[in-house]
């Protein structure tokens, strides 16, 4: 039984078996606490961890010792956000972030409303980026964080993280990004983009799931974090709990084969990227979602006129698996609301496929998920209106 061809990888990827390799050491013979630091077996572990800490380092230009390692994304988004809230309290509670960002940043932002933070959420314009004049017309004596995705996570678009973390700085506030996406995808650099708090995940890089990390800078300016787990003092007593040593080595590794692979990868993923729109478009009514080159090389978001999204979903699974958007709130019978952020009216919001290209596709399979969604489309859109959205 053939499996549908994965073009879903902005929700997750496959493990690579470089990373499952490096793992499996650290599951049966390596096995030690690296908080265990008065044995051989807790030696190995910590020192394991000492190196993915350097690794992911590395990688975006910081120090080991601001690495602090979560579960993933999300509790990297949510210690950032609510442990920036609950430190700076005193100093203004007020922040700035952007409606189409990922609800692991909009859902602690709500929480934060509930106990008094007053939260601005930024527009962006028809493309997907936000205007930096309107950002800075936002930021206020009492602001104390801005939070503003690098790479958004259903139409791939890439906000100008340099200037928006020049103007933080200016303006004495800090400036969180939640990376997942962007790690190893597209060049990183915390000092270049002026960047306090970033929140990396393995599971969208070929690493396993259930490891990330949070970037929390430590000189000019320090920044202070309230823990949200308490228990153990790990991690600099940002983020108690015993490390998962195996899960730590596989994130460290995926980064490493990432960012070795940017620039080829990038290039190579761009072109099947290109090729699967250019026999897409020829269709009439075909629409791009976000900024048609500010955006991931392995991303396409497109809205299709005359069609029910979820029957265009159900009409590709055979062939491809795809979704219409943010594998968090799949479940929600609700158009995007990153779509809907760049005012697409519901219809299109509805009818909108998000292609995921990544590492182990072939220009084989792109041309089989165009030929058959080309197929799918012309079929839905002759079918009786009854039949379609509405």
């Amino acid at each position: 039984m053939h499996r549908p061809i994965y073009l879903d990888n902005h929700a997750t990827t496959p493990l690579d078996e470089r990373v499952l390799a490096a793992m499996l050491p650290y599951f049966t013979e390596h096995f030690g606490n690296p908080a265990s630091v008065t044995h051989q077996y807790g030696w190995e572990a910590e020192a394991a961890v000492k190196q993915a800490r350097q690794i992911l380092a590395d990688a975006i230009n910081a120090t080991p010792e601001e690495i602090v390692f979560t579960s993933g994304a999300t509790e990297a988004n949510n210690l950032a956000i609510k442990g920036v809230a609950e430190a700076y309290f005193s100093k203004g509670r007020h922040i700035i972030t952007v409606a189409t960002e990922h609800n692991a940043v909009l859902d602690p932002c709500a929480y934060l409303q509930t106990l008094g933070f007053e939260i601005t959420y930024l527009p962006v314009c028809g493309d997907g980026l936000i205007d930096l004049a309107q950002l800075e017309r936002a930021i206020r004596p009492d602001t104390i964080l801005v939070s503003v995705m690098v790479a958004n996570n259903e139409i791939g678009v890439i906000q100008p993280a340099a200037e928006i973390g020049a103007m933080c700085r200016d303006r004495n506030v800090l400036f969180h990004t939640d990376a997942a996406q962007a790690i190893g995808k597209i060049p990183l650099d915390v000092q270049a983009m002026t960047i306090d708090l970033m929140s990396l995940t393995g599971h969208k890089i070929y690493a396993p799931k259930g490891i990330g990390a949070l970037y929390v800078r430590r000189r000019n300016p320090r920044v202070q974090l309230a823990p949200q787990m308490h228990g153990g003092g790990h991690e600099r007593g940002m983020r108690s709990g015993t490390l998962y040593t195996p899960q730590i080595v596989g994130f460290s590794k995926a980064v490493e084969l990432a960012i070795s692979e940017i620039k080829s990868e990038a290039k190579r993923q761009k072109a099947l990227r290109d090729r699967l729109w250019e026999q897409l478009n020829r269709l009439p009514g075909i629409h791009l979602n976000g900024h048609p080159i500010q955006r991931l090389p392995g991303n396409l978001n497109i809205s299709v006129e005359g069609v029910d999204g979820q029957a265009l979903l159900l009409g590709l699974q055979p062939v491809v698996a795809v979704s219409s958007g943010s594998a968090c709130t799949a479940a929600k019978i609700a158009p995007s609301h990153v779509l809907q952020g760049l005012g697409l009216p519901e219809t299109l919001a509805y009818a909108s496929i998000r292609f995921g290209i990544g590492r182990f596709n072939t220009e084989e399979e792109i041309d089989n998920v165009a030929q058959h969604a080309v197929t799918a489309i012309q079929s839905l859109r002759q079918l009786p209106a009854a039949t379609t959205f509405k």
